[in-house]
């Protein structure tokens, strides 16, 4: 990248360590499936709210990039993706819906304690008929897949444009 006088010089991309989807293609094509399979019946703006919460829980630069550009694309607020970070203390900008599923997104990412809390659990199931929280967990599921692939091999953020992989 080219700097002027009032371009900040950035730091160099780093290099993706593998492509992986390369090395293991019939594991890229079920991940894809699988994913499909995954979002039928999740309302879109939902399930883009819960990929980039477990996204910047993962940290997954790759995904973040992925998944704000596409909520930006469907059109998502800007406001609501950056109190994502902070959706408990800025409770006011989501859904009760939105709320129970970004608590399930969380319990589900983050186990260390091994379970998700009945509590939070229940609170899922009480906006969420059985079959849609079933979707909604496969959803969580994936996603965290996902990162895992992608922080695992420093994939590159930056590059994706909206819509690429649908």
């Amino acid at each position: 990248m080219e700097t002027t006088e009032n371009t900040p010089e950035y730091a160099p991309e780093h290099p993706a360590r593998l492509s992986w989807t390369e090395h293991v293609p019939e594991v890229y094509k079920a991940m894809v499936r699988l994913d499909a399979a995954a979002r039928k019946g999740v309302d879109p703006t939902l399930l883009e709210l819960v990929k980039i919460r477990a996204s910047q829980l993962n940290h997954c630069a790759y995904c973040l990039d992925m998944h704000t550009k596409d909520a930006l694309a469907a059109g998502e607020s800007v406001e609501r993706i950056i109190q994502l970070s902070a959706w408990d203390e800025s409770r006011h900008f989501y859904t009760e819906r939105e709320l129970a599923a970004l608590e399930l997104t969380e319990a589900v990412t983050v186990l260390t304690d091994g379970f998700v809390p009945d509590d939070v659990y229940e609170r899922a199931a009480k906006q969420f008929e059985e079959a849609e929280l079933a979707q909604l967990i496969a959803a969580i599921t994936v996603i965290n897949a996902w990162n895992r692939f992608a922080v695992s091999t420093r994939m590159v953020p930056g590059h994706y444009t909206p819509g690429q992989h649908a």
